[in-house]
């Protein structure tokens, strides 16, 4: 039996186009700015309307934000980051949960310990390790003498120094981000509700544990992972801090630092339909990819396929 209640089903939808209204205004009072000319976006308050100015607003945006290298750099980095981070974590909790060995539980609790450390938090180990990868091994390759026991091989003076920097490279802005304790903690929770027959009929048929893995858990976590997708793209496109400390050439800059330089500062020209026209053009990637996969996400989040 489905009881009416008009008033209550008033009051909801009511709250629901309230909270809309509220969380989507911002958007679209940017997208009035972006259509508007100079002249009218300065005014205080500026007027909510729209122009005609919008595509020669997203065509300056686009010029002088150098947006296309911009958005590449972002594109690489986010996708970097989501193949990474699924990709770790999917062999990470698969041998937590299906491989007996000393210290499993130690092993996953060391990563779940893992989200208490974000990467504000250890910005700068990370910047030191990404400035000089081979840097901790310096100490101990000059402990050892291996210079002098080169040098006395080849018959040569030779002086190494273990110097590797991912400094302005897309391996920079993407690798210490890789790793996710969120994604191997939902991956094993869900590796854990697959009956165990699967895995003990697979090796009755002779399958190895990569075959299992390949032809049985990766069909299974297809919803998962796709949910993952829409929320790691968007965490690697929203990155902001990383690419700001790892970047300093302006080619390898990001379109979130880039979208920075167009924000009019103290004593320039308040170009805010510029700027709010470059902000429309950074949403575009990661809220398409939310459209794209919306289904996808909502079935990962509250489906569990079996």
């Amino acid at each position: 039996m489905v009881e009416k209640t008009p008033i209550l089903d008033f009051v909801t939808y009511l709250l629901l186009i309230m909270g809309i209204a509220i969380v989507g205004f911002p958007i679209i009072y940017a997208i009035m700015a972006s259509t508007l000319p100079l002249e009218e976006v300065s005014k205080v308050p500026m007027p909510v309307k729209f122009g005609d100015q919008f595509l020669v607003n997203m065509s300056s945006a686009w010029e002088r934000g150098d947006l296309g290298t911009q958005l590449f750099n972002s594109l690489v980095m986010a996708t970097g980051i989501t193949v990474g981070k699924i990709s770790v974590s999917l062999l990470g909790a698969f041998s937590i949960v299906y491989f007996d060995y000393r210290f499993r539980k130690i092993a996953f609790v060391s990563v779940f310990c893992t989200l208490m450390l974000p990467v504000e938090v250890r910005i700068l180990p990370t910047y030191e390790m990404a400035a000089n990868v081979f840097g901790p091994l310096q100490p101990l390759w000059d402990f050892l003498y291996l210079d002098s026991i080169l040098s006395w091989i080849v018959q040569n003076d030779i002086e190494v120094d273990l110097n590797w920097n991912l400094l302005d490279s897309y391996t920079g802005l993407i690798l210490p981000l890789v790793a996710s304790a969120t994604c191997t903690f939902l991956f094993r929770q869900f590796f854990l509700t697959i009956p165990e027959e699967l895995c003990e009929a697979a090796k009755i048929d002779g399958a190895s544990p990569m075959m299992f893995f390949r032809k049985v858990l990766l069909p299974l976590s297809k919803t998962n992972i796709a949910a993952l997708v829409v929320i790691e793209f968007v965490y690697g496109w929203n990155q902001y801090l990383w690419p700001l400390l790892i970047t300093t050439d302006p080619k390898m800059k990001t379109a979130v630092i880039g979208l920075q330089n167009l924000i009019p500062q103290a004593d320039d020209i308040p170009e805010w339909n510029v700027a709010l026209a470059a902000a429309l053009i950074v949403m575009l990637p990661p809220i398409l990819v939310v459209l794209s996969m919306q289904r996808w996400f909502v079935k990962g989040l509250v489906d569990i396929d079996k």
